[in-house]
């Protein structure tokens, strides 16, 4: 205890500017898999003010980097904490100097472009407030909704993502998901997706955009085809780590 104790003191001494906050974020992610001090990293973020983290994630690759990590450890970490859906997205567990977040703050606000979380992905939120705004993405990718993990058995698996491989990680991210959670009845002319992409159907493009998704990943072209949304299954599936990235 007084060593964990003494390591908090030296990294709440660190200067908040210049630090790596993607590589912090996948450290954190890191904690949470091997069962280590929880506390150390995001002590450093309770020092970090808006306008800091927005002048360190200066682009899009670090934000969706830094994000995704911080989504999938803290979803760990307040499952472990005993809280369940629906309550586990809203609490505003991650805190920082000038503000907290909790995370649907983090997946529909900062990582969608603050957009309405029921609206399909079609609206955007009417008063996302100034926090929000100042930290966002510049565009939607489709591709973070393989990359977030809920908890749930029908979730992708976590990975830890870097900054330099961020593109490539969620490229590979993207198409084993669908790879495993796509039926094609050729017959028929059916698609059976997962209900990730109706719950987003405007991030993808609506229905035809994610035909266009599933013909690119895949490999096959599915013009003419129906698209069915599996169900989800929301069976608790914890610490469910990606073997492959």
């Amino acid at each position: 205890m007084r060593l964990l104790i003494i390591t908090i003191m030296l990294i709440c001494s660190w200067p908040v500017t210049g630090l790596d906050l993607p590589k912090l974020s996948g450290k954190f992610l890191f904690q949470v898999k091997t069962g280590k001090s929880q506390d150390s990293i995001p002590a450093v973020f309770r020092q970090m003010t808006a306008e800091q983290i927005a002048k360190a994630l200066t682009n899009d690759t670090k934000k969706k980097t830094f994000w995704i990590n911080m989504y999938n450890a803290w979803y760990q970490v307040l499952a472990q904490r005993g809280l369940k859906p629906p309550q586990i997205f809203t609490v505003k567990a991650l805190s920082f100097k000038d503000f907290s977040l909790s995370l649907d703050d983090i997946e529909h606000g900062i990582l969608r472009k603050h957009r309405w979380k029921y609206s399909l992905g079609y609206f955007g939120q009417l008063a996302p407030g100034k926090i929000i705004l100042l930290l966002t993405v510049n565009s939607i990718d489709f591709r973070i909704h393989f990359a977030l993990n809920c908890g749930a058995r029908s979730c992708p698996p976590i990975a830890f993502y870097e900054e330099a491989l961020l593109n490539e990680q969620l490229e590979l991210a993207t198409r084993s998901f669908l790879q495993n959670e796509t039926k094609v009845d050729s017959g028929k002319k059916v698609v059976q997706v997962t209900k990730i992409m109706q719950w987003f159907s405007g991030d993808f493009g609506g229905g035809s955009g994610q035909l266009k998704i599933l013909s690119t990943y895949l490999g096959r072209d599915f013009s003419g085809y129906r698209i069915v949304y599996k169900d989800y299954d929301w069976t608790a599936d914890l610490m469910n780590f990606s073997l492959t990235h």
